[in-house]
This record gives structure tokens, sequence and C-alpha cells, in this order.
């Protein structure tokens, strides 16, 4: 097994990390125990689905099913095309086609420091951290043509979401502000365009509301946004109607849900998987409250205090199938997760799947639908770190472990052709974050 020590003055040359794509089955050394491990996993029977088969050794980083492969690449301290090396924190990212046939990446990052990545001219607020960068890959090489800064100067950029109208919503995790000691208020989502080399300043959409933003969803039929909250032990689940889809900066209405006849519905346990609930929308009437900085539940207190229904740490949000699908991280009577799903033609809210146990899932973060049907979901966990699949009627398997360290999983995408799956390893103490191209036989199983 490779450990890695990972210093932020370093840079770990691409090679090294590009040698080590080859196909799941090869042997390495020390890791055979591994497999038996992962096998002989206790998932009760009703809610396990064939999956892919076991996970094994695919290379130095990650366990995959038999057949699949991998390449590592937009490694943090990298040098991009830009000039810029490649920062930390890699979470939430989005795959749209490019006109030349390649695969463009907007990816997000977790930072909240004051050390800006990017260039003055175009950051929202120059003392912040954080931002997106975005990554042009060949479709079947997989290999990295062109990376650079897209979005920088804020922070905490946690997830977000792909819109139909070809962006990436990068969303701020926090509601740090002026008050704070920061040039700018922060705790907004900004539209990055998956086509342009961000030439233009960010600039906050202030209508879809200040508060601990997590990720987004777009019903591409009507042009409304829904939004995820991250917080412990509230969050809501928010929908913003804009005036004009074509310029989000024009603002619109925020809404929270709540349950019809169930006001202040409490979704946190006490939940049954399949059940239906009927939905209705309660409005915020001030979604960027002065005070969030402080206190950033203010957004939140406006829909409670309307009826609205609350969750705990919702992550992940995602359309597919007609539906968005979204995560509570710590729902659910054991705390280790929730799926949820939004029918927007029924106006109906339903319970896709609840862990019961760590072994099954546990706290899960990030996900996204695939071209096939079914979620990838990754998780934030407290040791080992997992990513699974989950089918539309309940029931999940394994797809992938990191054999490193416990570093968590995010930010999974398809590409646009629906052959590479695209992820990435957030990065920490022992190792720099990395993104990841896999591939192999989709057609065997429900991704």
């Amino acid at each position: 097994m490779v450990t890695f020590t990972w210093n932020v003055r370093m840079t770990l040359p691409r090679r090294s990390f590009l040698s080590r794509s080859v196909a799941a089955g090869a042997a390495f050394g020390g890791l055979a125990a591994l497999h038996g491990r992962l096998a002989a996993r206790d998932v009760p029977v009703r809610l396990r689905a064939p999956g892919y088969g076991p996970l094994i050794p695919a290379g130095d980083e990650l366990a995959l099913p038999q057949g699949f492969q991998y390449r590592a690449l937009g490694i943090q301290g990298d040098m991009m095309a830009d000039g810029v090396p490649t920062p930390a924190q890699h979470d939430g990212m989005a795959a749209f086609p490019l006109p030349n046939g390649n695969i463009r990446l907007v990816r997000n990052h977790e930072i909240t420091n004051r050390a800006r990545f990017g260039p003055e001219s175009t950051a929202y607020d120059p003392l912040a951290g954080g931002g997106t960068t975005s990554l042009e890959v060949h479709p079947v090489t997989r290999e990295l043509v062109d990376d650079f800064v897209s979005l920088n100067g804020t922070i905490t950029n946690c997830a977000g979401g792909p819109t139909p109208w070809g962006t990436w919503m990068s969303c701020e995790e926090h509601c740090y502000g002026r008050v704070e000691g920061w040039n700018e208020d922060h705790g907004y989502v900004f539209d990055v365009s998956a086509g342009g080399r961000g030439e233009e300043r960010a600039r906050p959409l202030k209508g879809m509301g200040r508060f601990k933003h997590e990720a987004v969803a777009v019903d591409p039929g009507t042009g409304i946004i829904y939004e995820t909250e991250d917080f412990n032990p509230t969050s809501g689940f928010y929908r913003f109607i804009p005036a004009n889809r074509n310029n989000l900066h024009q603002g619109g209405r925020l809404e929270m849900m709540a349950i019809r006849g169930q006001p202040q519905y409490d979704t946190r346990r006490g939940q049954t998987v399949g059940a239906r609930l009927p939905v209705t929308w309660v409005p915020i009437r001030d979604p960027d409250p002065a005070g969030a900085g402080a206190d950033h539940t203010l957004v939140f207190a406006q829909g409670w205090n309307a009826g609205g229904a609350v969750f705990t740490r919702l992550e992940g949000c995602w359309w597919g199938d007609g539906a968005v699908y979204f995560d509570a991280t710590n729902g659910g009577e054991v705390r280790l997760g929730q799926i949820w799903r939004y029918r927007p033609d029924r106006d109906e809210l339903d319970l896709v799947f609840e862990s019961p146990s760590a072994e099954v899932l546990k706290r899960p973060d990030t996900l996204c639908w695939s071209p096939r049907g079914g979620l990838v979901v990754c998780e934030d966990p407290t040791g080992p770190a997992f990513m699974r699949g989950i089918t539309t009627d309940g029931r999940i398997f394994d797809f992938a472990q990191n054999i490193i360290d416990d570093t968590e999983f995010a930010g999974a995408t398809f590409s646009p052709d629906g052959r590479t799956l695209l992820v990435n390893i957030q990065g920490g103490r022992s190792r720099p974050g990395i993104t990841f191209a896999i591939w192999g036989p989709w057609e065997r199983g429900s991704l």
C-alpha cells in the first residue's frame, strides 16, 4: 500500500499518478486481504443490489469492480495551463460537452482560507481562497488537455449543480461577511460558464438566498432551481423561481418546502421508505438577510415559522428521470443518511433509501444521476470511504473504495456520452486532492 505525506508546497508529478491507470484485477503487494474484507461486507438481503461484483484493487488508489479502469488527473499542486497551481480541497463537480468533442469539467474547491488562488481582477472577494477550476479532458484517452481558474474570491465552495444552459452553479457553504473581516458578504450561489475561461468578475446570485448552501438541481422544463442547505441539525429544502431564467441576476422568488397539512414537519427521524408526502411551498420574504454571517439560520427560520419542513444536513442534489434526488447526511433512525426524491409533476416527496448501518451506507454527501438510471453516492465518512450505487427501487451496492486512506469521495459526475465517471478524492493531510476518470463495462449493472 502506498502512503503519501502531502505538503501544500510540494508538487507531486502528474506522470507518477497517470502511470497507475491499469485494469482492475492486477496484483498489488499487501492488498490481498482487502478483497476478502470487501466481499464479506454484510448488507441486508432486502437492500442488496447485484451491482458490478466485488471490489478489487485497480491501482494504488482505488478498488473497483472487475473490468473497470481509472486515470488520475487534475492533481493538487500541479501547475495549470494558466500558471496557477491546482488548488486543494476538490469537491463538487459537473461535466459538459465542448464544441470540439472534449469534456469540460468545472470543479469546486472547498477552501475557506484567505489565500486567493486566482487573479484579483476577477475575484469576488480578494481575501477569499475558494472558487472553481475548469478542466478539459479527452473523452477517449481521458487525458488532461487544459485547465485554469474559472471562479475565485469565494469561500467554502462545497457542491453545486449543472444547468441546462451550460453553466455550473457553485455554492458557498459559509455565510461569513464584512462583519467577520471579509471584503464581501458570503453564503451565495455563483453561475460559472462551462465554455468561458474565467474572464468575467464573479457576481453572486443574491436572490437565491444567503445561507449554508450545498448543492442545486435545475428542472430543465421550468427552469426552477432546487437548493439544499447543509446545517446540523436544521436544514431546509428550497426552490428558486427565477423572474427570467435567461438572466438570474434579475432575481425571482425563493420558497421552502413544506408538507401539505402538516406544518413544521420533521423528516429527520421516524420516516418510512416509499411513503409519499404531499408537498407545498412557503415563501422566504427576505432571502438575503442582514446578520446572516453571525446567524446562518435566518433564512431557515423564515421558512420554519411559515410551516416549512425540517431536514438535517442536506447535501447532494441532482436532477434525474423527472425528479430531484437529494440526501440528508445524518438523517434517519441511526443518523447515517437518507436519500430523498421530490417529483415536481406530482408535488410529492418520498424517501428512497435510509441507511440501517455504517456497513451499508455511511453519511451520503454529493451524488449524481447515471444516464442509465440509478444514483452514484459519495460518502463523507469517518473510516473507510466508499462510492455506492443506489437503484431507484431503493437497493444499494458498493462501486468504489479509496484504498490509500479515509479521505472522502466528492463530485461524482458522468461525461456527456455516459462512458466515463469523473470523481474527486477531496484530499487532506495524507494525500493531495485528485480527480479520477473511471470507465468500464457499465452495461453490466444499473449505473
